[in-house]
């Protein structure tokens, strides 16, 4: 039954970090005929959804059920949800969780004319030598260092060859940090980790460089608030673009920054030691990422502005980790 006039948008991997942050910010526009869609499990991911507005939330096993007879009912799929570890070795796993979920959802979603975007990521870019251009006649090109960059290139590859290009929307996230990931572990933003080390130890550690070409904390990455991609997630929903587009800040920042942004927030003094890289990261590690913008901006105008990140990782740090509090 039915409980809203509107017709569904459904957010898959709703009650993860930036699927939650999505569900926020659509509530904040006064939509609540949202359909979330994930595995909640055992873990606390479930306290992302404390707070929000929604109709139901479906195990994403169950979702393909759920869905039979109601495409007629839904506006639009932000599909978000996903295996997002970048040392996932289950390629088998990666392959049915990244891939093949997602060209099926993709295939329902154009069969019954719903706007269908999804996530892709900066990590499909590989080492960078190729640069960060969301250029669709280079995606054929583009060599992922880890299985999860090569999952999600696959569908960005299937979208291209489908000749669907222009009914559908990737959008590909850059390094985004922000409340609601305490639940991803290892896969959490490093300022998830620093705060307690700067309040208990006074230091920051970081790894040591396994490249000449950067110093040790040099490595840059285009890191983007989670509250700026919520805002250009939903601005894509809301307009009639389509193609793949890069989701970041267009400046790339290093992790020395990123820490002395952290130590500025929390009031206390530079100590950064430099540790080496694990054995599992090198040879897989991004040592920059910096997103082109230009298309992107070009579309979004002033909703592709984002944060300083001084002011971003204070927001965090202030507003939710200090206060172990969520969005």
């Amino acid at each position: 039954m039915k409980l809203y006039q509107d017709k569904y948008i459904v957010v898959t991997g709703g009650a993860g970090f930036i699927g939650s942050n999505v569900v926020r910010a659509l509530n904040k526009r006064g939509m609540r005929n949202v359909i979330i869609v994930d595995n909640l499990g055992t873990s606390e991911k479930w306290k992302n959804l404390v707070g929000k507005q929604f109709v139901d939330v479906i195990h994403k096993d169950n979702f393909f059920k759920w869905l039979e007879g109601r495409g007629d009912e839904i506006e639009a799929f932000i599909h978000l949800g996903a295996c997002s570890s970048t040392v996932e070795t289950d390629a088998n796993y990666l392959l049915e969780n990244n891939y093949r979920y997602t060209v099926r959802l993709a295939e329902y979603a154009l069969s019954y004319n719903c706007r269908f975007l999804y996530a892709s990521s900066a990590s499909t870019y590989g080492d960078g030598s190729l640069g960060f251009v969301d250029n669709h006649d280079k995606i054929e090109t583009l060599s992922p260092l880890n299985m999860y960059g090569y999952s999600k290139q696959l569908f960005d590859l299937w979208v291209k060859q489908e000749g669907v290009l222009n009914q559908v929307v990737g959008l590909k996230y850059f390094n985004v940090y922000g409340p609601n990931e305490y639940h991803k572990g290892r896969m959490c933003s490093a300022i998830v980790k620093w705060v307690p080390d700067v309040l208990n130890k006074g230091s920051i550690q970081l790894f040591k460089s396994d490249t000449t070409e950067f110093g040790d904390g040099e490595q840059k990455r285009d890191f983007i608030y989670v509250e700026d991609c919520a805002k250009m997630t939903l601005a894509f929903l809301e307009n009639n673009a389509t193609g793949i587009y890069n989701i970041g800040t267009g400046r790339a920042a290093t992790w020395n920054d990123l820490a002395n942004a952290t130590f500025k927030a929390l009031g206390k003094k530079p100590n950064i030691i430099y540790i080496d890289m694990p054995a599992d990261l090198k040879g897989k590690y991004q040592n920059f990422t910096q997103a082109d913008m230009t298309k992107t901006a070009k579309v979004l105008g002033k909703q592709a502005d984002t944060m300083p990140l001084d002011d971003a990782v204070a927001d965090y740090i202030n507003n939710y980790l200090t206060k172990d509090a969520r969005a």
